[in-house]
């Protein structure tokens, strides 16, 4: 990001109870700028307050330092995750498919917040502070993992096992994508569906099942 450009007009004072939509405009102009820079550290809170036209101060008056903005957007990522995940199970016809929904929805999330991604599980500010929010994503995919095996379309075990197998392998594959994206890659959804195979049991999808765009 440019920080030589000129300041943005200075807006007004928000009115009584608009605090939390500075907030959120905060919150926003923050995802953009690490979705940009693929690091927290390189994130500047006064860059924040230019592209949102107010003075540095009144971000400090919602968010105290940069881990703790850094934080927030995180959480609503893992929202946004979350809710693409069930939106796409929901619109399945089985437990395997919904499964395979989430997983590929979690890709595309990925591959359209490349940086975003980065920052979510590369940052230290996840040693600093924690994301205990990251749980709901993780209790989701367990939840998926056994309805497939009570639905006996994959071998009984541990689903909770299964589910960090599967996390680490579609974690790492993701971060390998954004962090080296000149190495041959094949197909997104592929991969996916060979690890759903080799780590869940599942049977791979026929031919013309929908694919990751």
């Amino acid at each position: 990001m440019n920080e030589t450009r000129k300041p943005a007009a200075r807006r007004r004072p928000n009115a009584r109870g608009k605090g939390e939509q500075l907030r959120e405009e905060i919150i926003v102009a923050a995802a953009q700028m690490l979705d940009e820079l693929a690091d927290d550290e390189a994130l500047s809170l006064r860059a924040v307050a230019r592209a949102v036209s107010i003075a540095a101060t009144s971000v400090y008056l919602h968010f105290p330092d940069r881990d703790t903005l850094v934080l927030a957007v995180l959480q609503r990522c893992h929202e946004d995750l979350v809710k693409a995940g069930d939106a796409a199970a929901t619109a399945s016809d089985n437990p395997a498919s919904a499964l395979r929904a989430r997983i590929l929805a979690q890709a595309a999330w990925a591959q359209h917040h490349p940086g975003l991604y980065k920052v979510l599980h590369e940052s230290k500010v996840h040693r600093r502070l924690g994301m205990p929010f990251k749980k709901v994503l993780v209790e989701r995919t367990t939840t998926a993992v056994q309805a497939c095996m009570d639905a006996g379309l994959a071998p009984v075990d541990d689903a909770a096992v299964v589910t960090i197998d599967l996390r680490t392998a579609v974690n790492g594959m993701l971060a390998q994508r954004i962090n080296e994206p000149d190495l041959p890659w094949p197909p997104a959804d592929e991969q996916i569906d060979r690890l759903l195979t080799k780590l869940v049991g599942l049977t791979p999808p026929k031919p013309g099942v929908a694919r990751l765009s």
